[in-house]
């Protein structure tokens, strides 16, 4: 682990290279880069990584995700995400962000393994399939054990706050072996009380806001998601703002300002 216990980091979950700029803007220590937000993120393109890299001085990491859904994966699908960390070391990345579950519900020890030697010297992350294993208490050790950097996690709840209670008892048990990072609605206005109910030291937020879309003609009788509606002229981008005043709170509540 490269970071301190004593660290206070906030990261932030960049749907673009522009959320990104926001986010450094706003004293983001790190980025975890994805598309497909509704889907609860997907690996974004060569292009979009890239850009990243070039753009931005924090570091960025990256989710190896292939598609929606669980985090029982097949044949082709393994080979992708092995094919992405490749792509993500010869970009530059600072880290990886994945999880695999076998069907039972268990961490899938043997593939994360596999995709851990892959990734190499690159820091990191079990993202939130940690949320739907079938017990956090056991994974928490094969995680660890397997050399992982962070687990991000909502404590097995729809939000952090929700799950407050395990992310603390994971934070404990964890002690400074692993980062346990809490995410999902994570934000300037709870992020002092997260502190102190769970004592981690980094935050995963998205800080959003709606912006809405440049274009003079609209034509609104058309959806690019066909039957799924989503506003073509409107987008969710970090706003820098709420990332500083997230910062500063937490830094508030640890008694750092």
């Amino acid at each position: 682990m490269t970071e301190s216990k004593n660290d206070f980091r906030i990261e932030v979950c960049a749907n673009s290279v522009d959320s990104g700029v926001e986010a450094q803007k706003g004293g983001a220590a790190r980025i975890e880069l994805c598309a497909g937000i509704p889907e609860g993120g997907t690996t974004p393109s060569y292009g979009e990584i890239l850009t990243a890299t070039q753009k931005l001085s924090l570091a960025v990491n990256v989710i190896i995700r292939p598609r929606g859904g669980d985090f029982l994966y097949s044949e082709n699908e393994i080979n992708a995400m092995k094919a992405d960390i490749r792509m993500c070391k010869e970009l530059g990345v600072h880290g990886v962000v994945f999880g695999c579950l076998t069907k039972e519900g268990d961490i899938d020890v043997k593939l994360c393994s596999e995709l851990k030697k892959e990734a190499g010297t690159l820091s990191t992350t079990f993202h939130r399939a940690f949320d739907v294993c079938r017990d956090p208490h056991k994974a928490l050790e094969q995680i660890i054990d397997m050399g992982f950097d962070r687990i991000l996690t909502s404590g097995q709840r729809a939000t952090a706050m929700e799950g407050s209670a395990l992310i603390a008892e994971l934070v404990q048990k964890a002690d400074g072996r692993i980062i346990i990072l809490p995410g999902s609605g994570v934000n300037e206005d709870n992020i002092a009380e997260l502190y102190k109910i769970t004592g981690a030291h980094e935050f995963h937020m998205s800080a959003r806001h709606r912006i809405d879309s440049g274009m003079v003609y609209r034509n609104e009788n058309v959806s690019m998601g066909g039957t799924v509606t989503i506003s073509e002229f409107s987008r969710d981008l970090t706003y820098d703002k709420r990332v500083r005043d997230s910062l500063t709170n937490l830094l508030a509540a640890a008694g750092k300002n």
